[in-house]
């Protein structure tokens, strides 16, 4: 029985290596389809957790993924023999920056050195982790042909198609978002048509895999270039004495010819921070400088250092020094309303914080500790004594905080998410980004 003939009887088996914030969605949607689901990662209380029915992920309910488990539709493994098994390996595993903010593609290469000795003819290779243009050709492929002694295209199949998941979002997830996909060959691409088309509403491909992996990295510098716009409009407001947020929503109200982005302590997440920098990588070794990317990262990255100034100027106007003084810091998460906090710019603001000698706490309900590189942190419990505080900063606007109580409690406030906007009283000095 061919690769088409099994997805079209729903008897293929699919491989996801990587159970993180793209692979357990992804592996959760195709096991709810009735395809026999085998997920892969290397971290053991992970996958006991999974195969107990238990989600560690926001956007996996451990409710819906439960059944799937008890079926037999969804299995972890910590090894990678099961390759063998599978119809199609999907990989998506993390795709961070080196400590010289080059590509750290090691994960992948890891991922593709693990599953090749359990290569078969006729498999399908997707790779779902966002790196360069090229990267799938250039590297991958050849890594593939190599271990197998097979011709990619031709004996087996080989697709990039990169991850859209957006933790937090209720409206759009792996059934309804959009997903592109570029094959090696046509053959390529019209087998992973077939697959992600069982549970996936739309799925559009493109000319290759190149394509596939540079539309990846537009779609989030669009968004790093335009949110370096608007955090450099909060920078020019500031010096002017105007409401940066008031501007954007004036801006906003011409109905044609203008989007808004709006500014915040920093880039947080798996991809804003990170994706841009992969593509102005590879321009580097062609020799050309991506300027608009660069600029943006360097406007960025300076953001959180620009919201410990002003933490430093509020406490200054209430007659006390940031040396010394209690800070609050409300929310670590890299965004509203989730747990996640790679890359949160809140974790820089704290440490700067602490470096010019404030004594620092957070409270975030969806984060109760942390570790980042050699930091930690815990949440404190509740807001009980939220009085106690010299300054209290909003990084993350939750919507389980009530600003309205925080606020009337507070003396000193800088809210860098516009979280107050709407209060209508107020006891705090609001200092808004």
């Amino acid at each position: 029985m061919t690769l088409q003939d099994k997805i079209r009887s729903r008897t293929a088996t699919v491989a996801v290596v990587g159970l993180g914030y793209v692979g357990l969605p992804l592996a959760t949607r195709i096991a709810s389809v009735g395809l026999r689901t085998l997920g892969i990662d290397i971290q053991k209380y992970r996958v006991d957790r999974i195969n107990a029915g238990i989600s560690d992920i926001g956007d996996v309910p451990s409710e819906l993924m439960a059944p799937l488990v008890q079926k037999g539709l969804l299995t972890a493994y910590t090894t990678f023999e099961k390759v063998a098994e599978a119809d199609a390996v999907v990989i998506c595993v993390p795709t961070p920056l080196s400590k010289t903010r080059d590509p750290d593609n090691s994960y992948i290469i890891k991922a593709v050195d693990s599953v090749t000795p359990f290569m078969k003819k006729g498999q399908l290779f997707i790779l779902e982790s966002t790196t360069y243009p090229g990267f799938t050709r250039e590297v991958m492929v050849p890594m593939l042909e190599q271990a197998s002694g097979m011709v990619a295209g031709q004996d087996f199949h080989v697709v990039f198609s990169p991850e859209r998941v957006d933790p937090g979002n209720e409206k759009y997830g792996v059934k309804n978002t959009p997903k592109t996909v570029g094959g090696l060959t046509p053959a390529c691409s019209a087998a992973v048509q077939a697959l992600y088309g069982l549970f996936i509403d739309d799925v559009r491909p493109v000319s290759s895999p190149d394509a596939a992996e540079m539309s990846k990295l537009l779609e989030n510098t669009f968004r790093a270039v335009n949110i370096g716009l608007v955090n450099e409009l909060a920078l020019m407001c500031h010096k002017l004495g105007l409401n940066t947020f008031e501007i954007i929503d004036a801006a906003a109200s011409k109905p044609f010819g203008f989007m808004p982005f709006y500014p915040g302590p920093g880039l947080g997440g798996h991809c804003i921070p990170i994706d841009p920098l992969y593509l102005s990588w590879k321009l580097r070794t062609l020799n050309y400088q991506a300027r608009f990317i660069e600029l943006a990262d360097t406007i960025n990255t300076a953001m959180p250092a620009h919201v410990t100034q002003l933490c430093q100027d509020a406490l200054n106007e209430a007659g006390k020094a940031l040396k010394n003084a209690k800070v609050l810091v409300l929310g670590v998460a890299y965004k509203r309303d989730i747990d996640d906090y790679r890359e949160s710019p809140s974790l820089t603001v704290i440490e700067l914080l602490e470096k010019k000698g404030a004594h620092v706490d957070y409270f975030d309900p969806h984060v109760p500790e942390y570790r980042h590189e050699s930091a930690t942190g815990k949440s404190i419990a509740d807001l009980s004594k939220l009085e106690s505080y010299d300054l209290v900063v909003i990084t993350t606007d939750h919507k389980v905080f009530d600003y309205e109580d925080i606020c009337a409690r507070t003396d000193v406030l800088v809210d860098s998410r516009n979280a107050t906007r709407k209060l209508t009283s107020k006891r705090a000095k609001v200092y808004v980004l």
